[in-house]
């Protein structure tokens, strides 16, 4: 893989893949991936199905152990065989597709699931945890209803804002969307496109994977493209056109 970096954002890498590759049986999911997401930046991860973007995602999130390679976390390396808990301990919040939402609970426990906060040490701290999941929605200025609101009445705009609160409350300096605007429309797209815009001035290393070019021109810094498990190029989205991702997608463009 050969990618174009010639100029980088100044945070710094947080979140660094060297070589990593991944089989399942007899099938090659990730044959080797390269991949260097900085602090103050939205990276996007473009590819089309079958490319290796979900492994890519559950590899760094520590669902699936990588065969080989390296993923580093502002210069610490996270070692291969690890769980999911090493990667939040390490720094890295995720919003995953399905989102991972509790349709029974309200807006402020699931915000809070994980880490709820006790009275005592015992007692769940409701005001506590209505107080902070107010806070963290206003920090991101939406507004998605009363936190005692149960999430299966939310629109899917308004569960998407609820699962990037939730990530955003964690506070970590990384943060991992899956397919974020999968199922929304044009408003609600421009929305969480806003809140990963503040993420990314704010100083956060925001890793966004999706299918949706529009969206990933207009806030993306830099992308990179996977193809067959592999990454074949990143590139400044400034000095980048969409029919040349799209090239790299289909294999029509060899990145240089």
């Amino acid at each position: 893989m050969s990618s174009t970096m010639d100029s980088t954002p100044g945070g710094g890498p947080a979140l660094q893949l060297t070589g990593v590759t991944k089989s399942f049986g007899s099938v090659s999911a990730l044959e080797h991936v390269d991949f260097t997401a900085y602090r103050g930046e939205i990276h996007a991860i473009v590819g089309d199905n079958g490319a290796g973007k979900s492994t890519m995602v559950k590899i760094v999130t520590g669902i699936h152990r990588a065969d080989g390679g390296e993923i580093l976390v502002n210069g610490e390396s996270l070692g291969l065989r690890r769980t999911a808990a090493d990667a939040v301990d390490h720094g890295i919040a995720v919003v995953y597709q399905d989102l991972a939402l509790v349709e029974c609970l309200d807006i402020s426990t699931n915000l809070a699931l994980g880490n709820l906060p006790r009275k005592f040490g015992v007692l769940l701290d409701r005001r506590r945890m209505e107080r902070e999941a107010s806070d963290v929605l206003t920090s991101l200025k939406v507004r998605v209803g009363d936190v005692r609101t149960p999430v299966g009445l939310l629109s899917g705009g308004q569960r998407q804002i609820v699962a990037i609160a939730r990530a955003v409350r964690m506070d970590k300096p990384i943060i991992l969307l899956d397919e974020p605007t999968a199922a929304l429309g044009v408003q609600e797209s421009f929305k969480v496109g806003t809140i990963i815009d503040e993420l990314r001035d704010a100083g956060q290393a925001v890793i966004c994977v999706s299918h949706d070019l529009e969206f990933v021109f207009t806030h993306a810094d830099r992308i990179t493209v996977l193809r067959l498990g592999r990454s074949v190029g990143t590139r400044k989205t400034s000095e980048v056109t969409r029919d040349e991702i799209i090239g790299m997608i289909t294999g029509a463009v060899t990145a240089a």
